[in-house]
């Protein structure tokens, strides 16, 4: 699909597939494009969500909704019948960002410019479902946005774009995940143009370097004193909103919103939670993962200080292992 192309009139018509929060702006930055026209947008179905389970509308096909545009929610991609919906629409172009099916052939070959893939990574580094995540764990010292055109394997595609920056080691992942889909926005008006008119190659990614990320399991999100706590910090910066970062304590599982690193004690016993000043401190492996913001199951979010002096108990105490 990366061979020569022969340009089309403007504004060509535009097929967008995206479902969570990443996508937004993107869409948004779609919808005012001159040059393109959006025929139709494909997203996750409805879900039942809060204790009532009542259907509520995914990021993007709630706002699809609220700009009026033709909104396809197949449960799957793949179905006879999502694969006709999509074909009646006749694209030109295909973009996608955070839609979470793969993409079958017969969809990637209907619009005749392909489709292409807005990703939050300097790929081929952290392919795959939490690349911000990942990023953010790994300590990378940039970020990157790519536009690589969707092949048949897993976010392998060659890159159309890419805009790299540099990390200050404090990001969550949300922050992250704004930063990357403004760029990866204003990134793709900057260059779907030159794309369209055949005037801007995909270049295949490189072959080394290769990492894969894979879907976060609420189970991950366990802080395991046996690493050191730099790499603890990075990960409740990484897993924010989901799936979090806990740990398992007598008193229950304390969930830790913000934390920093700080030097061990001596008599620091590792996996165990210590006095620091007046607040706490998980021991590790290497150093103290000083606890900042933290939520007691059944409490409300608080600070350590005033954990310590609503449990007293937790000083001294070690943290379940699995």
């Amino acid at each position: 699909m990366s061979g020569a192309r022969t340009p089309r009139p403007e504004p060509a018509r535009t097929l967008f597939l995206g479902s969570g929060g990443f996508a937004i702006p993107i869409l948004d930055a779609l919808a005012a494009a001159p040059n393109l026209q959006l025929v139709g947008v494909v997203s996750a179905p409805d879900r039942p969500s809060g204790r009532g389970g009542e259907l509520t509308a995914v990021p993007v096909a709630a706002r699809a909704r609220a700009l009026g545009l033709p909104l396809l929610q197949p449960s799957r991609i793949r179905a006879p019948e999502a694969l006709s919906a999509i074909a009646a629409l006749e694209p030109d172009l295909g973009v996608l960002a955070d839609y979470g099916q793969i993409i079958p052939p017969t969809v990637l070959s209907t619009p005749t410019h392909g489709i292409v893939n807005i990703h939050p990574s300097d790929l081929p580094r952290h392919r795959g479902a939490s690349p911000i995540a990942a990023t953010i764990a790994a300590g990378d010292r940039i970020a990157a946005v790519c536009l690589i055109e969707i092949d048949e394997g897993l976010d392998t595609g060659p890159i159309i774009a890419r805009e790299t920056w540099p990390l200050r080691g404090t990001e969550t992942a949300p922050a992250l995940e704004a930063e990357a889909s403004r760029r990866g926005a204003a990134l793709l008006l900057a260059t779907i143009g030159d794309w369209l008119a055949g005037r801007r190659p995909a270049l295949p990614q490189a072959a080394t370097g290769v990492t894969i990320t894979h879907p976060l399991r609420r189970a991950d999100g366990r802080l395991d004193p046996r690493r050191p706590a730099v790499e603890l910090e990075r990960q409740i910066r990484a897993y924010q909103p989901w799936p979090g970062s806990f740990i398992e304590t007598p008193e229950g599982r304390l969930i830790v919103h913000a934390a920093s690193v700080a030097p061990s004690e001596p008599s620091d016993p590792p996996g165990h939670l210590v006095a620091d000043g007046d607040g706490l401190a998980l021991a590790t492996a290497d150093d103290r993962l000083r606890l900042i913001e933290v939520q007691l199951a059944g409490r409300r979010r608080t600070d350590a200080a005033s954990l310590r002096r609503g449990a007293p108990g937790l000083v001294g105490r070690s943290v379940e292992l699995r």
